[in-house]
């Protein structure tokens, strides 16, 4: 994806050939071209499917909403969050293990032995 931006300097992933937005006809036949040649791509495959993709794997990977929405385009968080919020890991379980961190680290620093101010 960087060398297709560095080489035609637009924004467009797919673009006509000549660095411009491919238009969304040609979009098409080129999956309907694309399903006949991958083996293993459902039949009713869409460019727009791999939007989805996108989403997922960037989430997977841990990225945040504000990540995800720019990526995917969307005008707001809540349309990344209403389209994609159940694949986010789920909240309850890592805000337990934040909380169990910091409690974990409290518990260590109060069994240390303090120091007097001779450093024994």
């Amino acid at each position: 994806m960087s060398a297709a931006v560095a080489r035609w300097g637009s924004g467009w992933l797919v673009t006509d050939g000549a660095g411009g937005q491919a238009s969304t006809w040609s979009i098409d036949r080129a999956m309907r071209s694309a399903r006949k040649k991958v083996p293993g791509l459902p039949e009713g495959f869409r460019f727009h499917d791999l939007r989805h993709y996108l989403a997922s794997l960037l989430i997977a990977s841990r990225a945040d909403v504000k990540v995800v929405q720019a990526r995917v385009r969307h005008a707001s968080a809540k349309t990344t969050l209403d389209t994609y919020g159940h694949l986010w890991p789920d909240a309850d379980e890592s805000t337990r293990a934040a909380v169990g961190a910091v409690l974990a680290a409290r518990v260590e620093g109060l069994t240390e032995q303090p120091r007097n101010a001779e450093g024994s």
